[in-house]
């Protein structure tokens, strides 16, 4: 395990801190889903994907889809460099003040400049998959909650992609950049989605995180660490393949593509509409 742990939770249940896990490989050919080891920080997949009570979307590349996808590119390779350097000046900030937690909400100032030079409305810049919004009107039919979580700023992008394209209504948390201190693929944003679904999550509850880039797989294979619940990784594309390839999760979470997604949740759920395991909120109030 690296990296510097943040404070505990104050109240409820969640009480360890959010550390970033490298992402084992032991015993990934033989051990089954479900199971979390605190002493190892290995998290052993499922051999099949079993109906969800709890999902976790990302948003870029995930939901929505940049007409330019060499816009999306640059954008990830920003956001990645921006949490590389970020966790440098952490580290030197942190040495300095002789303390092992950072608690200082983050300037993001890569984030907000790439927002201040755009020029195109979200409607010309992105289009939403039609696929996926039909999996959300499936897994809400079932009675499954649904949350999302974005590196993407929610002011002047992320909120505005949600009302233009009336993806709002299906989510009941929404996290995006600024709303943690530290993004993706560290832990937190997944685990302060599921804080904000509006209750406490059940022995029964089995969780899903889709995302289309490594670090979506890194930081659901973390915050299953952390909230010592398991969060199944679905890989959606080529870049989060490759990351759930590298710790042995079985075919059944990796996705191609949204339509073999989309026939995934519909056969997990057997063809047809039916309660989730658990009790289920609504739609979100518009």
């Amino acid at each position: 395990m690296v990296g510097a742990p943040i404070p505990p939770r104050q109240s409820g249940t969640w009480s360890r801190p959010h550390t970033l896990v490298k992402m084992s490989v032991l015993g990934c050919a033989r051990n089954g889903i479900g199971s979390v080891s605190p002493d190892q920080g290995v998290v052993t997949l499922d051999s099949k994907l079993t109906p969800p009570t709890i999902v976790l979307f990302d948003l870029d590349g995930t939901l929505v889809h940049h007409v330019n996808p060499r816009v999306l590119q640059a954008l990830e390779f920003l956001d990645d460099c921006s949490h590389r350097a970020g966790r440098l000046v952490a580290r030197f900030r942190l040495a300095r003040r002789h303390r092992t937690v950072e608690t200082k909400a983050p300037k993001l100032l890569v984030h907000r400049a790439i927002h201040r030079v755009r020029r195109k409305s979200v409607e010309q810049m992105l289009q939403p998959c039609a696929t996926l919004r039909a999996t959300l009107e499936h897994l809400h039919s079932n009675g499954v909650v649904l949350g999302l979580v974005s590196n993407g700023l929610g002011r002047g992008y992320g909120h505005d992609v949600l009302e233009a394209f009336d993806l709002k209504k299906y989510f009941t948390a929404s996290v995006f950049r600024e709303d943690v201190i530290r993004g993706k693929p560290w832990p937190d944003p997944l685990v302060t989605a599921l804080k904000g679904i509006g209750r406490d999550l059940r022995r029964r509850d089995v969780i899903w995180y889709v995302g289309d880039q490594r670090k979506d797989i890194t930081a659901a294979m973390a915050a299953s660490e952390i909230i010592g619940h398991q969060i199944v990784p679905v890989a959606l594309g080529a870049r989060a393949a490759l990351a759930a390839v590298e710790i042995c999760a079985d075919r059944a979470h990796i996705m191609w593509s949204a339509t073999e997604f989309g026939r995934s949740v519909e056969a997990a759920f057997g063809g047809e509409e039916r309660p989730a395991l658990e009790s289920t909120l609504p739609l979100a109030p518009v």
